[in-house]
């Protein structure tokens, strides 16, 4: 672990002292940080990534997005409220007019928490009761994109009801919920995302968008081939290249995602 920490990057220390991985702004930095360096050493850093999520010394699901054991100790009452489900304690709160959008340690609002806790009529609860649905916490992560690195259909489901927006700019590197659950490969998430209106092609600060995030970070297996069939469905961009010029067909050749590829060039993609 202490050379894959030299390598990428991959830890950084809270408040409270632990140290915690990051998801997707863990891998994104792992693989972003040789762009502009060289394509074979952006691959070298991929590999050896992608070695240490299949023997499991990083956890290809680590969610750093949801609190902590010791962090929920520390929830005061509302946010305890929220992570419990306790919508009659919400709603005396609300009728109080406590402050809905108060922050943890982690800049986590009652919102954010009863997402990461799934409490769905918390989450409507404190919709109605005017939370600010797409507050962002210290990684610049909203409650939809939280859901969507967890790949939780039905909560996702819940927030946009709610009046949550899939259109938002999130996480430190400029991206969205989209890129983000394209990336863990939850093709339920994908598909209500693109439905709720989701910036197909919108770019990050790595130069990669939702196809590209899905070829250099995903495993080419099931999951992500259909991410990848609803991508191209939707009508997402096949000719947009990361900062090197590689198109999202050259990224899934030159990974061996041999479907990937078939589809890809069935959507009309070219290499350059």
């Amino acid at each position: 672990m202490n050379t894959l920490y030299v390598l990428v990057n991959a830890r950084r220390i809270q408040n409270h002292s632990d140290i915690r991985m990051q998801s997707e702004t863990t891998i994104d930095r792992a693989v972003g940080s040789t762009i502009g360096v060289s394509t074979s050493l952006r691959w070298l850093a991929a590999w050896l990534l992608g070695c240490c999520l299949a023997l499991g010394s990083m956890p290809a699901t680590a969610f750093p997005v949801s609190p902590s054991a010791a962090e929920i100790a520390q929830f005061g009452p509302l946010h305890a409220a929220a992570h419990r489900g306790d919508v009659a304690a919400l709603e005396r709160a609300i009728a109080a007019k406590a402050n809905l959008n108060a922050r943890d340690g982690y800049g986590r609002t009652p919102l954010h928490v009863a997402a990461c806790a799934r409490r769905h009529d918390a989450i409507r609860a404190l919709a109605k009761g005017g939370a600010e649905l797409g507050a962002f916490e210290n990684d610049r992560y909203d409650a939809v994109t939280i859901v969507g690195i967890l790949g939780d259909d039905d909560t996702l489901r819940v927030l946009l009801a709610a009046g949550a927006s899939a259109k938002l700019i999130t996480s430190i590197h400029d991206g969205t919920a989209l890129i983000a659950s394209a990336h863990h490969g939850h093709p339920g998430v994908v598909r209500q995302l693109i439905a709720a209106g989701a910036p197909l092609d919108h770019i990050n600060i790595l130069h990669w968008n939702a196809l590209i995030e899905g070829v250099v970070l995903g495993d080419g297996g099931a999951r992500h081939q259909v991410v990848l069939r609803a991508l191209l469905e939707a009508g997402a961009d096949t000719r947009l290249a990361d900062r090197a010029g590689n198109t999202p067909l050259m990224l899934a050749n030159g990974r061996g995602f041999r479907e990937m590829v078939q589809m890809l060039e069935a959507a009309g993609a070219r290499q350059r």
